[in-house]
């Protein structure tokens, strides 16, 4: 209880709760931004982010830079701009192929993700306690799903589902990289953006998308999303993990799936359902559950950000 007495404690705090709420808007962004198609949405929402993390990265001056091993400058340089363009893309592609606030907590599982493949790469087992949170969270998953999502071959649900899946998966081995990772990740986070938001306006390209016909709201909705979710939100977190007491913000990231679902139901983009407060409540659980018994710091927390190594 000590950081939360503390200014800095406060602080940190106070920071958390501010990421937490612009995580919790992104589902609605993304249902303003429908008349976007995902790829495009992406790399507007990814160049936004870069844009929105320029000030954060000029101040995150490492005190030594270690000299990186060439396997770690493609790691840092290549696969983590691959896994943020697989986690925006995917989620966007998810959210257009399965009800939005439903497809949204499936991708909110990427806590117990992150938990469940750090036990598996630096224990090398894993504990009953992951185990038993995994299956608590991916019960309240399983509760929201649509059973006719799933009729003899997958449906356009299920592969919303399962896109969806796959964005948690890419945010999980993203944190899970950015904690391992001999230097911050911080100051190359534009450059990172930038890449990936490259990468999504290339394939869009490709695919022959143009602006046509775009309206307002929609661009205005894919620009606010990357500047708050995708930017000023990785930038409060990290603030919150470097002045605040890991052990009392780290949770409030399980609060998102719960606030992402009230949200939805209050702006009237989805019907009240029963299942979908339960539903929260079940991966909140099972999270907590999952992160049980490690310790407080960086390495053992989860995050979507870069948090363990920041300044």
């Amino acid at each position: 209880m000590t950081g939360l007495l503390t200014a800095q404690g406060a602080r940190g705090l106070f920071a958390a709760l501010f990421a937490v709420l612009l995580w919790s808007i992104a589902p609605l962004l993304v249902e303003w931004a429908a008349a976007l198609p995902p790829l495009k949405l992406t790399a507007i929402s990814l160049f936004a982010g870069a844009m929105a993390t320029i000030p954060m990265s000029r101040k995150a001056h490492p005190v030594e830079k270690p000299r990186l091993s060439r396997t770690w400058q493609l790691v840092i340089h290549l696969l983590l701009p691959l896994l943020v363009l697989g986690a925006v893309s995917f989620y966007l592609m998810g959210l257009g192929k399965a009800p939005t606030a439903k497809a949204a907590l499936v991708t909110y599982t990427w806590p117990v993700l992150f938990v469940l493949l750090s036990d598996l790469v630096l224990r090398k087992r894993l504990s009953l306690t992951v185990l038993a949170g995994t299956t608590i969270a991916f019960s309240g998953t399983a509760l929201v799903l649509d059973p006719q999502s799933f009729n003899g071959e997958l449906s356009a649900h299920g592969v919303g589902y399962a896109l969806a899946l796959g964005s948690g998966l890419c945010w999980a081995l993203y944190s899970m990289i950015s904690q391992l990772a001999p230097v911050s990740i911080t100051p190359v986070l534009p450059a990172l953006f930038l890449t990936a938001g490259a990468g999504a306006a290339g394939a869009d390209g490709l695919s022959g998308g143009s602006m046509a016909s775009v309206s307002i709201l929609a661009v205005t909705a894919g620009v606010v999303l990357g500047l708050g979710p995708y930017g000023l939100a990785m930038a409060a977190w990290n603030l919150a993990l470097r002045v605040g007491s890991t052990a009392v913000v780290g949770p409030l990231a399980y609060l998102v799936p719960v606030l992402a679902a009230v949200f939805m139901v209050l702006a009237g983009v989805s019907a009240p359902d029963w299942r979908l407060p339960l539903a929260g409540v079940l991966v909140v659980t099972g999270c907590f559950v999952a992160s049980s018994g490690r310790t407080p710091q960086g390495r053992a927390l989860p995050a979507k950000s870069t948090t363990a190594r920041s300044q």
